[in-house]
C-alpha cells in the first residue's frame, strides 16, 4: 500500500464524532481509491468493550485503516491482533490528537514526549500484523523544538518497521488551547514536513493540517508522499467525486448521483431496519451540494426531516429531488 516516491496516496483523516462507519460508506460511494481511516477506537475499548460495535463495518469501504489510542505495547498489539480478524488493510497510532481525553489516557499528542515508548508500540504491533502499521502525529507539542521533536519520533518509528508517518503539519499546545483551538491556532509549518521528506527520501511520509482541495493537494504531492483532508473533505465531501479522475486519473468525473442515491437509500433501509435512525446517515451529507444552486433547500430538508421519529429513506428522496434540476441546470 506504502511505497515511497511512487504511488501517491490520498486520504480522508480520522475525526473523532465524525468519520463514522456511515460517513465511510457514503464517501466511499464518491471515490474507489481514497484510504479511509476510522475514528479513533481506544486500545482497551477493544479489549474489554463490544467489539462488534467498534470494529464491524462495510465491505465497500475498503481500503480502510483503524486508527488507534493508546500507549501500552501490550494492548496495542492485542487490540492490533483483534482488528485484523475485521480485515482492516491498516493499523495507525494515535500520535496527534490534543483533548483532553486523550491526554488524561497517556496517548495522543502528549507520546510526542515519548519518543522511544511510540516505536516499542510500532514493534509490537508489527509483531502481530502483516498490514501495515503506521503512525500519525504532530510536529511537536508545546515548548517542543519541531526539528528534534518530528526528527526523533521518525527515527524512532521507522527503525521499529513503521511502513508510514502521517504528519499533521502544526504543534499541539497541550496547555492553554482547546482541542478546537488546537485545529486553527498553531502556524502550519508544511515545509518542515517537507524538509523531513528530503532527509528521508526512502521512507513514506504524509502530510495533513489545512489542505483545502485537490489544487493544494496536488502541490503537496510533488513534496510528500501522501496528502491527507480532514475537516475540508468532511464539510464539502463533492471534494472526493473529483479524487479518482484528478489524482488517479480513473476517468474524469466517475460519479453518478442518481446511483449514489439510490445506493444510500438501500443502505438507509437496511440500517433502519435494524432499529437505526436516518440522521446517523444523513449528518455526513449535509454539505454534498455546497455553493449549487438549491443546496439551502437540500440542507434544510435534511436537516428538519430527517431527525423526525419514523423518518425513512423518503426524506432522502425528497432532498435528492429538490436539487437534482438545479445540478443538471448548472
Amino acid at each position: 500500500m506504502y511505497h515511497a516516491n511512487k504511488q501517491k496516496t490520498f486520504a480522508v483523516a480520522p475525526m473523532m464524532d465524525w468519520t463514522d462507519r456511515h460517513c465511510r460508506f457514503f464517501h466511499r460511494l464518491m471515490t474507489k481509491h481514497a484510504l479511509l481511516y476510522t475514528e479513533m477506537v481506544v486500545a482497551d475499548a477493544i479489549i474489554h468493550g463490544n467489539r462488534n460495535y467498534l470494529l464491524e463495518y462495510n465491505e465497500e469501504e475498503h481500503p480502510i485503516a483503524l486508527q488507534l489510542g493508546g500507549s501500552d505495547p501490550e494492548k496495542l498489539a492485542k487490540a492490533a491482533k483483534i482488528a485484523i480478524e475485521y480485515g482492516y488493510d491498516e493499523i495507525n497510532l494515535n500520535v496527534g490528537c490534543p483533548s483532553d481525553r486523550v491526554q488524561s489516557g497517556i496517548f495522543g499528542a502528549c507520546l510526542m514526549r515519548e519518543p522511544e515508548l511510540v516505536g516499542r508500540c510500532v514493534a509490537a504491533m508489527k509483531d502481530v500484523v502483516s498490514v501495515p502499521v503506521t503512525v500519525k502525529c504532530r510536529i511537536g507539542v508545546d515548548e517542543q523544538d519541531t526539528q528534534e521533536a518530528l526528527d526523533d519520533l521518525s527515527r524512532e518509528v521507522w527503525g521499529k518497521g513503521a511502513d508510514a508517518l502521517w504528519v499533521h503539519a502544526r504543534k499541539a499546545w497541550l496547555e492553554g488551547l482547546s482541542p478546537k483551538e488546537n485545529r486553527d491556532i498553531p502556524p502550519l509549518e508544511y515545509r518542515r514536513v517537507y524538509d523531513l521528506k528530503a532527509e528521508n527520501k526512502s521512507q513514506f511520509i504524509g502530510i495533513n493540517g489545512g489542505i483545502e482541495d485537490l489544487i493544494q493537494s496536488r502541490l503537496h504531492l510533488e513534496k510528500c508522499d501522501g496528502v491527507m483532508l480532514g475537516r475540508a473533505a468532511y464539510h464539502n465531501p463533492s471534494i472526493l467525486r473529483h479524487v479518482d479522475g484528478e489524482l488517479f486519473g480513473d476517468g474524469i468525473n466517475p460519479i453518478d448521483y442518481d446511483a449514489m442515491f439510490l445506493s444510500i437509500c438501500d443502505y438507509a433501509e437496511q440500517h433502519l431496519s435494524k432499529g437505526g435512525k436516518l440522521n446517523h446517515i444523513t449528518r455526513h451529507m449535509i454539505g454534498l451540494f455546497q455553493g449549487k444552486p438549491g443546496a439551502r433547500l437540500y440542507r434544510q430538508i435534511l436537516s428538519t426531516h430527517a431527525v423526525k421519529p419514523g423518518a425513512g429513506s423518503e426524506v432522502l428522496v425528497n432532498a435528492f429531488n429538490a436539487i437534482t434540476t438545479r445540478i443538471e441546470a448548472a
